[in-house]
């Protein structure tokens, strides 16, 4: 009985180590005559959004160790007409019953004179696409340090560049956004003229003009199926108004204190307006105005990324000491764009030639 006991024991003891882990599947046997399941595909890359038929997409084709070369050349034209600037809007005359208090400054006395820095001429444009595939941009003045950006493949400046530097590298960079079909227009980057740098005492005239616009006029075949865009510009900032001359600071008088008593002093708070001069009349404010305008074409060249051509004028008109409101020069100028040709190798030095064999004596004929 004992031994039954302990062989059943025994026999219990290898099942229950046989028996597998709990919670294991096992697959379920494919039916006969039933397919594999196809292997999962990744999830489908969305597309570009088709352009239409009568569009065309303006970018810059950059290639690394390719770098893109052009200048910008400016050129004052003396001939060309004076533009006229923003009316400003005249405050009210002094009383002249005043006295000679009430007579206005001269505007030339109230505005301190601006500096003229010279201004460059000719801008060197070098666009580069470096190993990391960032686009980036070196423009290098004929007077000045150079400046560097990056900017995107439309041109748009991202990063770098202040005040004219980047105004003249939108004008002759930036591409619109989407695709664009012949007839449509978009508006560029620029701010041509910054009225708010005035500051809080500067006061517009209503009207002026601001309109900011880049038209595609045509798209035509090239050279070797190439297509040639063709963009007219057509920007006008214009503002007027009137400087007013900081408040001359009241006059402080100082008055001694009254004494109450021994212990407690009184002390009278002096009113500023006491004793105080007559308030005189203001002088009249500064007339401030300024009008720019740029206008010009450019053939770009659709499958190279790149100008053919590009040439504009840029004019300024300024009325009083607007300067510092004004990010261009003043005057018009003729603005052309040339491409920088790749460095050529400097030819060979020319081979002296041999000399000519000495003259022989001929014999005499016989």
């Amino acid at each position: 009985m004992k031994r039954s006991l302990s062989g059943l024991l025994v026999a219990l003891a290898f099942t229950a180590c046989k028996q597998e882990a709990p919670g294991k599947m096992e697959p379920i046997p494919r039916p006969p005559g039933a397919t594999a399941p196809e292997p999962a595909e990744a999830a489908p890359v969305p597309a570009a959004p088709a352009v239409p038929k009568d569009a065309v997409v303006l970018r810059w084709k950059l290639v690394q160790d390719a770098p893109i070369s052009f200048r910008l050349n400016l050129a004052l034209d003396r001939n060309a007409p004076v533009l006229e600037s923003a009316p400003a809007e005249k405050p009210a005359k002094a009383d002249k019953k005043k006295g000679k208090d009430a007579k206005a400054t001269p505007a030339a006395a109230q505005a301190p004179a601006a500096t003229k820095a010279p201004v460059p001429t000719e801008y060197t444009y070098v666009l580069v696409l470096d190993k990391s595939g960032e686009r980036q941009l070196r423009v290098a003045p004929n007077t000045g340090a150079p400046e560097d950006a990056t900017f995107s493949d439309r041109g748009f400046i991202i990063d770098g560049l202040q005040g004219p530097a980047r105004n003249l590298a939108t004008l002759v960079l930036e591409l619109p956004r989407d695709p664009v079909r012949p007839g449509e227009t978009w508006p560029l980057g620029t701010e041509l003229t910054t009225p708010d740098a005035l500051g809080t005492l500067f006061r517009r005239a209503p009207g002026g003009e601001r309109h900011n616009r880049v038209k595609l006029v045509s798209v035509t075949p090239g050279d070797n199926g190439e297509q040639v865009a063709t963009l007219e510009y057509d920007i006008v900032e214009q503002f007027g108004g009137t400087l007013s001359p900081p408040r001359p600071a009241l006059p402080k008088k100082d008055k001694a204190a009254k004494q109450a008593g021994p212990e407690n002093t009184a002390i009278e708070v002096p009113n500023e307006l006491d004793d105080a001069p007559a308030p005189t009349a203001q002088p009249e404010g500064t007339e401030l105005g300024a009008t720019v305008k740029v206008t010009g074409k450019g053939e770009f060249l659709v499958k190279a990324g790149q100008w053919r051509s590009w040439e504009g004028t840029l004019s300024t008109s300024l009325n009083g000491p607007a300067q510092p409101a004004v990010n261009l020069p003043a005057g018009t100028y003729k603005a052309r764009i040339t491409p920088v040709s790749a460095p050529q190798q400097a030819p060979a030095a020319p081979q002296a030639p041999e000399a000519a064999p000495a003259p022989t004596a001929t014999p005499p004929a016989p």
